[in-house]
């Protein structure tokens, strides 16, 4: 169900995007091909040997309104760059000002690593010597096309590269994680655990048999996320999810226990804050400690609630996996 469910976003979003670009092409908001007039001012004088001279880029308000179809104005002036080639002059907007849009969007849409400015090719200018020190002419940005369609393919190739990385680094963890579970298993130490904790989880695992591993791994998995040891529940996690479908009769539907871990495993209550925000705030995270522990000790008794008041509607108890096979073995 949740593959069709993301299918479903991934299918909207590509025919959002579509639309909305068709819209721009139609429209053509960003008057691709056409020059957007510009009063190009050099402060030290044009010199006509330099490949890079500092200018001070001013755009009309009624000019830029009109040309774009726009409510935003420019500012009065822009500090920019006059790049001088063999195949022609490039203007450069300085990076440390902001845009109005559209021009905002150009250059975010064609803004690379090694140069984030916004850039275009100038007009031909009938001549300039040494003493200009303005001259009216228009610069020409490269088109833009498809900018909501190429978003969501980058977004898609970041996210595949992430989740190679993230897939790769877990091997090592859920191997070590696993791999520390069996020895547990073979030195009796998980059996022990799951003696232990019977009497208090075993209302909320009413359907995992007395000393069944299943309650270890759940208890490793809660101990770790409880600690903030985020990597290591990871395996736990799937360890423990593991062994409740060993006892779930049905391939397709979660059982009860099963969504009581899902419950528990995402809102766990968390003593130790994450190791990814003691990485991002330091020492700043103990000022956060006290409300991260109070927010996740709610949202536990929240996830607790939920799991328990939802298996008790018809709708839920009808389709649930261990109800379905005692009413057959019934019959």
């Amino acid at each position: 169900m949740l593959n069709y469910v993301w299918s479903g976003l991934i299918i909207f979003s590509l025919i959002f995007a579509l639309a909305v670009d068709s819209q721009e092409l139609v429209e053509n908001r960003f008057r691709n091909d056409t020059p957007m007039p510009v009063t190009v001012a050099f402060p030290e004088g044009y010199a006509p040997d330099a490949r890079r001279q500092p200018v001070r880029i001013q755009i009309g308000p009624s000019q830029y309104k009109e040309f774009f179809g726009v409510d935003a104005a420019p500012a009065p002036s822009y500090e920019g760059t006059l790049l001088q080639t063999k195949s022609g002059r490039q203007l450069q907007f300085s990076t440390e000002g902001s845009l109005p849009e559209p021009l905002s969007t150009i250059r975010s849409f064609h803004e690379s690593d090694d140069n984030p400015a916004l850039r275009g090719t100038l007009a031909k200018v009938a001549s300039l010597s040494p003493s200009t020190q303005r001259v009216e002419t228009a610069v020409q940005f490269e088109p833009v096309h498809f900018r909501k369609l190429n978003a969501i393919a980058e977004a898609a190739l970041n996210f595949a590269e992430t989740a190679a990385s993230l897939a790769l680094g877990l091997i090592g963890i859920l191997g070590l994680m696993l791999g520390l579970v069996k020895i547990g298993e073979e030195a009796g130490l998980v059996h022990a655990l799951a003696d232990t904790v019977q009497p208090l989880l075993s209302p909320l695992f009413p359907n995992v048999p007395d000393g069944h591993p299943a309650l270890a791994n759940v208890t490793l998995n809660l101990l770790a996320n409880v600690f903030g040891l985020g990597n290591a529940a990871t395996p736990l996690g799937i360890k423990a999810m593991e062994d409740l479908q060993d006892l779930n009769p049905d391939d397709e539907t979660a059982t009860d226990d099963m969504v009581m871990l899902l419950a528990l495993n995402t809102s766990s209550v968390q003593l130790v804050p994450p190791s990814l925000l003691v990485a991002i705030m330091g020492l700043q995270i103990n000022q956060l400690i006290f409300s991260i522990t109070l927010a996740t000790f709610f949202s536990t008794i929240a996830g607790i609630l939920g799991a328990l008041v939802l298996s008790k509607l018809p709708w839920f108890r009808a389709t649930a996996p261990h109800r379905l096979a005692d009413a057959t073995d019934d019959d």
